[in-house]
């Protein structure tokens, strides 16, 4: 069972974002310190990609609970976990999201990890046990960074994107974000000369969901952040292409097993504005963590 703790206290969170962030296309990176040492209890919100948690805690670390089952250590999460919680002592922590391109390219098995948290070393094998020590026995999160930018650069290389994800597919997945999940997928299968029921098969078969599903996670994470941000729920429908409120309520508890009111304050979206700017830009980071404390 996940271990009980306290809602996470985002004021005791420090947050390192990367330097250059846009060295790998597809790819975003954040670090994570909790200075306190109680157990936290963190509700997360889906988002429109696969994403690594590499546990750099010392200790029991973190515990991600979703299907009634607890997966401990580092992760990866793939797209639509449902209701997916995490707890235990966080610690320090590398997030690492890939939108589904991406991932197809460096993970190899990205249409497998849907709807589903499995340990990183499922996904990566030996190589994640060998990432957590140059991780840790790094200096300092720009070390870090280099280092997780240098692991997926080689992942990359090995499997490239050309290879993994049809060109139309990858132009499908770019115009649903383009426009914030709202794209037709018979348009989309218009502009790209394929049937819709070819584009469905393959953008399932390489990115592993329907563009439909897609569609609907990009509008929901937009969606999200309006909420967030304090806007209010039939505004927010209105704005992100709902038929009414009722429709965007569905939508969020089908997609989170939490209301649009619980979304609004789920604490994760509260760092996305710190750590990736680009999707909520009211604030400017500064870039780069400097040196860690003695992690000895």
């Amino acid at each position: 069972m996940l271990p009980t703790g306290a809602p996470l206290d985002w004021s005791l969170v420090d947050i390192a974002v990367p330097r250059s962030p846009d060295r790998l296309p597809g790819v975003g990176m954040a670090g994570f310190r909790h200075r306190a040492s109680t157990p936290v209890d963190i509700a997360m919100v889906a988002h429109p990609s696969v994403t690594l948690f590499i546990d750099l805690s010392e200790g029991e670390g973190l515990v991600h609970h979703t299907h009634g089952r607890d997966v401990r250590g580092s992760v990866a999460v793939g797209l639509l976990p449902g209701d997916l919680r995490a707890g235990g002592r966080a610690g320090e922590c590398l997030q690492i999201r890939l939108d589904p391109v991406a991932a197809a390219a460096a993970l190899g098995m990205s249409t497998e990890l849907t709807g589903a948290v499995v340990s990183l070393e499922d996904v990566w094998g030996p190589d994640a046990g060998r990432a957590e020590e140059r991780l840790r026995a790094a200096a300092s999160w720009d070390e870090r960074f280099a280092i997780a930018a240098d692991l997926l650069g080689r992942r990359l290389g090995t499997r490239p994107t050309v290879d993994t994800v049809d060109s139309e597919v990858a132009f499908a997945w770019r115009q649903m974000r383009t426009s914030k999940g709202r794209a037709r997928v018979e348009a989309l299968a218009d502009d790209v000369g394929w049937s819709r029921k070819r584009l469905s098969a393959r953008f399932r078969s390489q990115l592993g969901i329907t563009p439909k599903r897609a569609a609907r996670l990009v509008r929901f994470d937009h969606a999200a952040r309006l909420l967030a941000a304090g806007h209010a729920a039939a505004g927010v429908a209105a704005e992100s292409g709902y038929v009414d409120q009722s429709h965007l309520h569905r939508e969020v508890t089908s997609l989170t097993g939490l209301t649009p009111t619980e979304v609004a304050v789920a604490p994760w979206l509260a760092i996305d504005d710190v750590a990736w700017p680009a999707s909520s830009p009211t604030r400017s980071p500064v870039r780069g963590g400097g040196r860690l404390p003695d992690l000895r």
